[in-house]
């Protein structure tokens, strides 16, 4: 027998099968300094505490990825050991695509020379023989790109950053590069390049014996060697620039490119060139299409985000979740939340059904639900947004005072939990209540955590009377329950209904994952239903292979989220035209039921 709660957020669905399928309900710092030559931006990392193990869980994976951006113009960031040829390319690029060339050397010396704040700060710590801090360096740097001439040429970051600590604080800073070009040489003819070198003390030109020999014998009779360049200098500049640089091209990977910088630098400029080009023709096309996708300098083409995908977690069953698994979720949630932000969508939900976000199950954690909405508040604030997470307080009066069980506890663990060493909590982050009386106008967006009716209570008036107040400003659902529930008298069931299940239908899901089971089961997994924002919901099922693994494998896709038929069609085989006819008494009353 097929049955369906359609006007809840969540609904049970049995696949007439023996035994059946069905979709389980759900109730709803220190300072890190760094010689002047080498500057650093000051990081924290991020944790997450769970609340259920005793384990700190970084908010951003240890091993950063940055994807590029995709809006006009060109950003690059150029990376390249001692005597690479790293100046002479920068140069050429400036001159062939116009971008601003962006050193941390010479904005620093700048700075100091213009008497800027910035400038008279650093020159405190240089005056007293003491290192730059990163705050100071990143203030510097945020500053320069926010200049017009930046906005509208692009830039070129060069050697910059050189850590991978300095690489997350740029990514704190939403500073993302389309392209990191890495300029590869061998390290003999490194070494060779810098131990040739000489200086002239009257013009300041740098030469090189073999490569680059003075003019005159006047002019060579007084070059110098600089101190810097000696083979036991250069090969320990160069051991602390690998150990870097490994750091730094692990952030950037998916935009990395290596260009063999042992040959002419002509021969060098020309590949940088073809790959500019060919960078900034496939901008123009993105632009001019109006998509969102991010692209992949390797293969030379854009690819949408969505083709980034992993694919979904094996092993869902197994609780404890994983550190992983539970990562995995977190950021699949807050990537389709943030692109629905992005698209100007102010009325969100985000469904999650696996067993640790399941209240109808006994492995249900609030610890992980905590988790999750605490990745998307400081990820938020981590744009500059000012987030108010808020949780539904005690409803009724009398003897049906009260809240949901699930809901139990919640408000104090958020205010007892890790937000960070940075003072994210009080500065951007707060907690609140549920109602018009927590929109504050200094709030940019709300994250409500499980809003859900209660027997005998009703929560859409207070939350109705949140995002009216909110207006245009975004109010995300977690795992909301907002069907009806009764109340001692069905007034609850009767009055008011329809309006009630209207505005609890005008928040559009922007995230959806739901596991399939047996009906009456909650094992094994059958397969899974999942939609991230703005793609298509997909339906996969679960398939065991002969060495023991699983996987899970995609049976359909749908523009909208699939009805109990659409599924059984799946599950069974049938394409999606085909029309069942039920038979006999059975099939009469499964239909009307």
């Amino acid at each position: 027998m097929l049955h369906s709660t359609l006007s809840s957020s969540f609904h049970s669905t049995t696949l007439p099968h023996s035994p059946s399928l069905s979709l389980p309900s759900f109730s709803s710092s220190h300072h890190q300094f760094l010689p002047l030559s080498h500057f650093s931006f000051h990081s924290q990392p991020f944790h997450l505490y769970n609340i259920n193990g005793n384990t700190h869980l970084p908010l951003r994976p240890k091993a950063l990825k940055v994807n590029c951006s995709t809006s006009e113009p060109l950003k690059v960031m150029i990376s390249g050991a001692p005597a690479s040829g790293k100046g002479t390319q920068c140069e050429l690029i400036v001159q062939k695509f116009g971008l601003v060339h962006i050193s941390t050397g010479d904005l620093l010396r700048a700075e100091v020379a213009a008497g800027t704040e910035i400038g008279s700060k650093a020159k405190e710590f240089m005056n007293a023989g003491r290192l730059v801090p990163d705050e100071i360096v990143t203030n510097m740097v945020s500053a320069r790109l926010a200049r017009e001439d930046v906005k509208q040429r692009g830039w070129l970051l060069d050697g910059y950053p050189r850590s991978l600590a300095q690489a997350e604080s740029l990514e704190k800073m939403q500073i993302r590069p389309d392209l990191y070009i890495v300029l590869d040489v061998p390290d003999e003819i490194l070494i060779d390049r810098c131990v040739g070198r000489r200086l002239d003390p009257v013009e300041g030109k740098i030469y090189h014996l073999k490569f680059f020999p003075p003019e005159t014998e006047e002019i060579k009779a007084r070059l110098i060697t600089r101190p810097d360049d000696t083979e036991e200098k250069v090969k320990s500049r160069l051991q602390i620039y690998k150990q870097n640089a490994e750091a730094v091209s692990s952030a950037y990977s998916n935009i990395t490119n290596k260009i063999d910088g042992s040959h002419s630098k002509e021969v060098v400029f020309k590949e940088i060139e073809t790959l500019l080009s060919q960078l900034q023709q496939q901008k123009v096309k993105i632009i001019k299409s109006g998509e969102k996708p991010m692209l992949d300098t390797k293969k030379g083409q854009a690819s949408l985000s969505q083709d980034q995908w992993r694919g979904i977690p094996t092993r869902l069953n197994n609780i404890p979740h994983s550190r992983e698994i539970r990562k995995y979720f977190y950021n699949d949630v807050l990537q389709a939340t943030q692109r629905a932000i992005i698209d100007g969508k102010t009325r969100l939900k985000v469904d999650i059904n696996i067993p640790e976000l399941n209240p109808e199950m006994d492995v249900y954690r609030i610890g992980t639900l905590m988790e999750l909405v605490r990745a998307l508040a400081l990820s938020f604030a981590d744009d500059g947004k000012r987030v108010k997470v808020c949780v539904q307080g005690s409803m009724g009066e009398g003897a049906l005072a009260g809240m949901p069980l699930q809901l139990a506890g919640t408000r104090k663990i958020l205010e007892f939990m890790d937000w960070g060493d940075y003072g994210a909590k009080g500065n951007f982050i707060s907690i609140g209540s549920i109602g018009a009386a927590e929109v504050d106008e200094q709030d940019d967006m709300y994250i409500l955590v499980a809003p859900q009716n209660a027997v005998g209570n009703c929560i859409i008036d207070d939350l109705r009377a949140m995002t009216n107040a909110a207006e245009h400003r975004p109010v995300i659902l977690i795992n909301p329950r907002l069907k009806d529930l009764p109340a001692s008298s069905g007034i609850m069931q009767t009055m008011g209904r329809d309006k009630r299940l209207q505005y609890a239908a005008s928040f559009e899901s922007c995230y959806f994952f739901r596991l399939l089971y047996y009906a009456g089961t909650q094992y094994p997994i059958m397969g899974a239903i999942r939609m991230s924002y703005p793609y298509c919901y997909e339906l996969y099922k679960r398939v065991d292979e002969p060495s023991g693994k699983e996987k899970y494998v995609i049976l359909s896709s749908f523009p909208h989220r699939p009805s109990i038929d659409e599924t059984n069609d799946a599950f069974e085989g049938k394409s999606s035209n085909e029309t069942k006819k039920a038979l006999g008494i059975w099939g009469f009353l499964s239909g009307i039921l």
